[in-house]
């Protein structure tokens, strides 16, 4: 199955399609095929049928937009720490800085880990420890369901890396050791476009181009589009393609990670937000095996006409 979105380019416009992954169905190597299609071509594409109701899902989103709503200067007093925890204004985060000459992303976000507590250590390890929590006299329940998405998401996550690793000729549980998604690294973030319209020649985005560093990002949107993706990002000129939102779906992209792993099979692909005047609001689920799992070139992913990559291994 596949969702048709636009492609634009020097003015023109073309139809598009991003496969999509239905969880639910049984025949499973339908849905292997679909995701190894997708991601041999763009690394992109859609998930239904998750497990995660589209009520939960609608109450993440009222209170993702109640945290945005409160005054700047609440959001400030939970300002982004060393862990990578915490509220990132409009304007923190520049992705793209050979495009954005002057300005970072015209978004505000808000980062949500793995909470480990300080008293334990793993909490000393890159990005484990203690989240920031808005207070609950102020956003009541707000912990609980972000807490709750966490959690869901993280299923979804191993759901699709275990159709992943079937579509990569290894076993369905090779993503779920300990050392990999049983004990992951996995990061929320709440997402918010102020109504901004971007302007590409001026170097004005709402999100900068850039790729995902990580294993896979699952991505939740309202209804307002904005996201595009670059195929090739060496053509001159690039080619952007929008992907249009679709409700209750989530848009899955493949990160650097995978696509190392994979000996460059697999692609993680460039991408980019602009804003056309309307608030938007998005959840970005950013999934990465633990700290200690090994990365190197997957042994189904070489061969004497494809050699492993001068990549090192690494943690």
């Amino acid at each position: 199955m596949g969702i048709q979105s636009v492609e634009a380019y020097g003015g023109a416009t073309k139809s598009s399609m991003l496969n999509c992954i239905d969880l639910s169905d049984p025949d499973i190597d339908k849905s292997v095929n679909l995701l190894k299609q997708a991601c041999l071509d763009s690394g992109f594409f859609y998930v239904v049928n998750h497990g995660i109701s589209q009520d939960f899902m609608d109450e993440a989103f009222a209170q993702s937009r109640k945290f945005f709503g409160l005054p700047l200067k609440e959001k400030i007093k939970l300002l982004r720490n060393e862990k990578q925890r915490g509220y990132t204004p409009v304007l923190d985060e520049l992705l793209d800085p050979e495009n954005q000459v002057h300005v970072g992303d015209y978004k505000e976000g808000y980062y949500i880990g793995v909470e480990v507590s300080e008293d334990d250590p793993e909490s000393q390890k890159p990005f484990y420890g203690p989240n920031q929590w808005p207070a609950s006299d102020i956003l009541p329940g707000w912990r609980e369901t972000m807490e709750k998405y966490h959690r869901q998401a993280l299923e979804v996550g191993r759901a699709v890396g275990r159709i992943i690793a079937l579509a990569l000729d290894l076993g369905a549980d090779f993503f779920d050791k300990p050392d990999m998604l049983g004990e992951p690294i996995a990061t929320l973030r709440l997402l918010h476009y102020e109504g901004q319209t971007s302007n590409p020649s001026r170097g004005l985005y709402g999100a900068g181009a850039h790729t995902d560093y990580g294993l896979i990002t699952l991505l939740a949107t309202d209804d307002v589009p904005g996201l595009q993706i670059c195929k090739d990002r060496d053509a001159k000129p690039q080619i952007w393609e929008d992907v249009a939102p679709l409700k209750g779906a989530f848009i899955v992209n493949l990160g650097d990670m995978l696509e190392r792993w994979s000996n460059c099979i697999f692609k993680s692909t460039l991408h980019r937000v602009l804003g056309n005047g309307q608030e938007r609001y998005s959840i970005a689920y950013f999934l990465e095996p633990n700290h200690d799992c090994l990365v190197e070139c997957l042994p189904t992913c070489k061969s004497e006409s494809n050699p492993p990559k001068t990549y090192e291994p690494s943690t």
